[in-house]
């Protein structure tokens, strides 16, 4: 008997040992056993003070199963005794058909520690830690776990890795070697290492909404969005190139050039502006050269507009009625029932129709909202980055989303590494948002519901998942959604971080899982204490004190906050520490 109970306050025992010699054994965070002939309970010894030791109720052990919570205290009388490494497998799980290893507790002797699959990977994990807390290892070595695991074989998972450093490439590159059915392929951000089997990622722009299209191009107000919704509108029509797109063309330069025609302005000035909607928007019947047809004569179009004694244009006459003869009033309903094909440069030619159809040349603070978007997109269309949007031929989201789990000629990829090291942290931002809405949408129009899950681990995820201003420009934000929603779906956030106070909070309260690394900031555990109910002081005081590679582990997948031991990944991602020894010495 270890020793007999002095009293009792809240949920915690106040046990005087009965051989002081107990205090050289090291107890704290060891499972204690109180048993009378009717309960068996289970606590945990939380302070050690002289010959008394404290041990908060964790809940009871019925039938050879434990239950959490605890409705009826011990026995003053009650046995005590510290738990039974038989006993110890009611909290860690067992090796089933349905679990696979984890890691094993340092406090009892390595025992290994299985979880069950479901209850961790059908519901948001967090997976916190320090910078060398062995956070990216043991996402690495949990990954190898579930693949090595014999009991539930992986071959219709779907991993979607957001990497931000490449660390995770090594790690899985040969997961084949596991199982030939197995496959990893990863997307990268630059043209190094060609060698390396890695494609460069490209996004069909036809597929991003005018949300995606917004958060691309950085607008800021509400009042851009129209704007972006009518470009994409004419990109899509304008994509066709058929009779009715170009005259559809032809339908809104006209009455653009009508529109200026009508004005006070001075012809000079409706000139320059008529001109300036022809470069911008050149057709076969609208551009400087055009053939203008008179009674006998032939003028080009920029003859037309010479300007006579009287202030006028010389041809005011002929030019009406050349431009109001394209204009079509049936055409303003005009919507093509065909998918768009188009590229940045089509969305531009698209952009700068709808500045001349929706008359935003002439609206001062329309124009201003239109300009930066104009400005911002070109920018794009002569950027490197450019090459992220370009994709050579017509897919669909769903044949877009196979191809990037196809592995051709091997078969299909289980886990699929999306490499962000090489571009700034606004458009990494916007991609890993761009993939999540629509593996939001593709999930969420399956037949049958959550019958393929998608699990996006994101790797340094306190760069994506803010609290930026998406809520205020398109009334949601994309993460929040998928966190609250997501998991009826099959789709399920993996958040790693080492700065959870710059994470999102409704993202983190939807998330049912942590393993918590060793973390010492305490910004980052006030912030954790206050966002997670079911985290008490003695988990925040366990982790301060982990080893590399060692983490506290609670949620729904843990009957019991466990501390636990992973094994190192084999093999490791690339995220070791600069030697700086061997960088320094010269041989």
């Amino acid at each position: 008997m270890l020793g007999k109970i002095i009293y009792i306050s809240d949920n915690v025992a106040h046990i005087k040992l009965q051989n002081r010699e107990m205090l050289a054994t090291n107890m704290m965070n060891l499972h204690i056993i109180f048993e009378d002939e009717k309960k068996k309970i289970l606590g945990e010894v939380e302070d050690i003070n002289e010959d008394i030791i404290k041990v908060r109720f964790l809940g009871e052990i019925v039938n050879d199963k434990f239950i959490g919570g605890v409705i009826r205290k011990p026995n003053l009388t009650a046995n005590i005794r510290v738990i039974t490494r038989d006993e110890v497998k009611y909290l860690v799980g067992e090796n089933d058909n349905s679990s696979f290893l984890l890691g094993y507790s340092p406090l009892y002797d390595n025992y290994p520690i299985y979880v069950n699959i479901n209850d961790l990977f059908n519901s948001n994990l967090s997976i916190f830690g320090n910078t060398g807390s062995g956070k990216s290892c043991g996402v690495a070595r949990i990954i190898q776990n579930v693949f090595e695991n014999k009991n539930v074989v992986p071959l219709r998972s779907n991993i979607f890795i957001f990497d931000a450093y490449g660390e995770y490439h090594n790690a899985f590159k040969n997961i084949n070697q596991i199982n030939p059915y197995f496959n990893f392929k990863f997307y990268k951000t630059t043209n190094t290492n060609l060698n390396d089997g890695g494609e460069i990622l490209q996004i069909p722009l036809w597929l991003l909404t005018v949300d995606d299209m917004a958060l691309l191009l950085n607008a800021t107000k509400t009042s851009q969005l129209p704007i972006i919704e009518k470009m994409l509108k004419l990109a899509t029509i304008f994509s066709q190139n058929n009779e009715e797109a170009i005259r559809y063309k032809d339908h809104l330069i006209a009455k653009a050039i009508m529109t200026v025609l009508y004005t006070n302005k001075p012809a000079a000035s409706k000139r320059n502006d008529i001109f300036s909607i022809i470069s911008m928007c050149p057709t076969p019947r609208f551009n400087l050269e055009a053939p203008v047809q008179g009674i006998g004569y032939v003028r080009k179009f920029r003859d037309c507009f010479m300007i006579d004694k009287s202030g006028e244009f010389n041809e005011r006459i002929l030019i009406t009625e050349y431009v109001s003869k394209l204009i079509d009033d049936k055409l303003d309903s005009y919507e093509t029932k065909e998918h768009g094909f188009y590229q940045l440069k089509d969305l531009e030619n698209a952009l700068n129709f709808t500045l001349i159809s929706e008359g935003l040349l002439n609206n001062e603070q329309t124009y201003s909202d239109a300009i930066y978007i104009k400005v911002r997109l070109h920018s794009l269309v002569i950027s490197t980055e450019a090459r992220f949007f370009y994709y050579p031929t017509y897919i669909t989201m769903d044949n877009y989303i196979a191809s990037l789990l196809s592995n051709k000629p091997s078969g299909k990829a289980q886990i699929v590494n999306f490499n962000l090291e090489d571009i700034d942290d606004g458009l990494a931002k916007t991609i890993v948002k761009i993939y999540t809405r629509l593996l939001f949408e593709f999930t969420k129009k399956l037949g049958n519901r959550a019958t393929m899950p998608f699990h996006i681990f994101l790797e340094e995820s306190h760069r994506y998942v803010q609290n930026d201003k998406d809520k205020d420009l398109l009334g949601y934000n994309i993460f929040e959604r998928v966190a609250k929603e997501g998991r009826k779906y099959g789709l399920i956030l993996d958040l790693i971080s080492q700065r959870p106070v710059e994470i999102n909070e409704t993202v983190i309260s939807q998330c049912n899982n942590f393993l918590i690394f060793k973390m010492n900031h305490p910004r980052d555990l006030d912030y954790i204490k206050k966002m997670l109910p079911n985290i008490s002081a003695e988990i925040v005081e366990k982790q301060k004190i982990l080893q590399p590679g060692t983490c506290v582990a609670f949620g729904k997948a843990f009957k019991v906050p466990m501390i636990v031991k992973l094994d190192m990944p084999n093999p490791e991602p690339y995220s070791g520490n600069c030697d700086v020894i061997s960088c320094w010495k010269v041989d």
